[in-house]
């Protein structure tokens, strides 16, 4: 059986299964998967828990043999397991495929996992686990997610937003502080329940009561390029030199950005298969769903240039001088960024109307 991780309370509320299998990136979202599991299972009797985490060297043979073991003493067992990798190999594979159907009347299982591509989910193991159990997919929410996360989030707490612009500013606000991190827009929401007491939300205590928990991750700046939007790329940039993150991390992780579309565009322009391109360049989720509706404006011309430009920009973050680039590896991670996002979205200035805006090199 599958679920997806809303459905997971309905289906606890009318039977306990004997075996689940948890999977996704959101750490938040999967812990209070597993912990629903862990509490319906207690209020069935099982009282006892075992973790596992599978390393390198783990004894397949001894989980096997104790997922069997009958109680002498008629005491329940909650096995929980988790394979960080997401892949247990062959010996793990067959023993995750023997479990479905080996478990003691007294024994119950948890398998936790990351999130798996599409060719894991149909492998042999995978497959066993979700037919004789039930397997939850938690999917990681999404930055356009936000807001009504947040909103439901506050709503369990008897919090209730503004109407109608209020509201939402309120909730842009949230977003803003927390963007790219979920367990600190948790955090936020649950020290807001101790601060303020149910009903109506004021912004101005909740302006003073959040603080700025912000968490940017370099792997999301190609969202706001491809989506355009210079502002939260501006935030993210401004964001990441603040916390620390090495230049070059970031520079590394742009220019992995452009030769990816680039590769794309040649193999289109040589007819190969998009789903096999994207694939073939670790390209999925929301970046997928944006590259596509951006493929039309890619030219390799352009491509190429901004290579040209990655590697002026390359100098920069080594701390040596380029060309065509500010010295200063922020200020030229900025120029390869917007340069980027101007390559995608080449609409004339006139008519951005203050979303975009154009930062020219200063040389």
């Amino acid at each position: 059986m599958q679920l997806a991780a809303d459905q997971l309370d309905a289906h606890l509320a009318s039977k306990l299964g004997a075996l689940y299998v948890v999977y996704g990136d959101e750490t938040l979202l999967v812990n209070e998967a597993v912990d629903a599991i862990r509490a319906r299972a207690r209020q069935q009797g099982f009282d006892e828990r075992e973790s596992h985490t599978v390393e390198r060297g783990f004894d397949w043979s001894h989980l096997l043999a104790g997922s069997r073991e009958i109680s002498l003493f008629g005491g329940r067992r909650l096995i929980e397991l988790r394979i960080p990798g997401g892949k247990p190999g062959r010996d793990g594979g067959e023993a995750l495929a023997a479990l479905s159907g080996h478990l003691s009347p007294d024994v119950m299982a948890v398998v936790i996992l990351p999130r798996l591509d599409a060719a894991t989910q149909k492998s042999a193991w995978f497959s066993a686990l979700s037919q004789g159990g039930v397997a939850v997919r938690v999917d990681s929410v999404e930055l356009a997610q936000l807001p009504r996360w947040i909103a439901a989030r506050l709503q369990r707490h008897g919090f209730t937003l503004p109407a109608g612009d209020a509201g939402r500013a309120l909730t842009d606000f949230l977003v803003a502080r927390v963007e790219g991190n979920l367990l600190a827009a948790h955090q936020e929401i649950e020290k807001l329940a101790l601060l303020c007491p149910p009903g109506p939300l004021d912004p101005d205590t909740v302006e003073q009561a959040v603080l700025n928990v912000a968490r940017y991750s370099v792997f999301k700046l190609g969202e706001a390029v491809l989506g355009g939007d210079v502002a939260r790329l501006r935030r993210m940039l401004d964001g990441l030199q603040a916390e620390g993150v090495a230049p070059v991390l970031v520079h590394w992780t742009l220019a992995d950005d452009i030769r990816a579309w680039l590769r794309i565009r040649q193999g289109l322009d040589a007819g190969q298969a998009l789903p096999a391109l994207l694939r073939a360049n670790r390209i999925w989720g929301v970046k997928e769903k944006l590259l596509e509706r951006a493929l039309p404006r890619l030219r390799t011309p352009d491509l190429e240039r901004l290579l040209q430009l990655a590697a002026q920009c390359d100098l920069a973050v080594k701390g040596l001088r380029p060309d065509s680039l500010p010295r200063a590896p922020w200020e030229a991670l900025q120029v390869l960024a917007l340069s980027m996002l101007d390559a995608l979205w080449p609409t004339p200035p006139s008519a951005r109307q203050g979303r975009r805006l154009v930062l020219h090199p200063a040389l």
